[in-house]
């Protein structure tokens, strides 16, 4: 499988953050009263909240209550994912890897997956985990770091990254399965991940 598929279904429902004003809106978006949703988050995503940043691109790029605007939404999340939110880090980078709004540019995709990956993002560990097993981006070939991510991501809840992290072990040594559990077991939320391996590449 040399083709990443993007997910964005985790992101439909917006989490409730304790952030007054805020919690509003993604209760107006999370019953599908859209109108009300943009009414609350507007004036906060203009503010500078990075969530109702991140939850006015979700609506502008699925066409949520707006009209569907690849631009607005890249523009929206890009300034939520500046501020260091991740679920918006996951979708520029998405949006790159896809060339929605953008030029297509699957280095920025890495980029930006890895930022979020590094924020134990699930769905962006998995995705940065294909990249790797698929010398995709610019990334190397790299089957340890490729499961050290699903391992992550696995334990993140990700059923696509232990069904993958599965698939590649097949076609793993001893020695390359010990590494990736040693890198997985050392690494903690916040930590830069690791670029290659001792004993990954093919």
């Amino acid at each position: 499988m040399k083709k990443l598929i993007i997910a964005l279904c985790m992101l439909f429902a917006i989490q409730l953050p304790a952030k007054a004003g805020f919690s509003e809106g993604a209760s107006a978006y999370n019953n599908k009263n859209y109108a009300l949703a943009y009414k609350e988050i507007l004036p906060l995503a203009k503010s500078g909240n990075a969530d109702a940043q991140h939850l006015l691109g979700l609506m502008y790029y699925m066409g949520r209550g707006l009209p569907q605007d690849y631009k607005q939404a890249m523009f929206w999340h890009r300034k939520a994912a500046d501020q260091g939110k991740a679920d918006a880090q996951y979708v520029v980078g998405a949006m790159y890897y896809t060339g929605n709004a953008v030029l297509q540019d699957h280095k920025q995709a890495v980029s930006w997956f890895r930022k979020a990956a590094e924020q134990n993002h699930a769905e962006a560990q998995q995705v940065l985990g294909l990249m790797y097993r698929y010398h995709m981006g610019g990334v190397e070939q790299d089957n340890v770091i490729a499961y050290m991510l699903w391992n992550l991501a696995a334990a993140n809840g990700s059923a696509n990254a232990a069904d993958q992290r599965a698939a590649v072990v097949r076609k793993m040594t001893p020695e390359q399965v010990e590494e990736g559990q040693a890198l997985s077991a050392r690494w903690k939320p916040g930590m830069p991940l690791p670029r290659t391996s001792k004993t990954g590449s093919e």
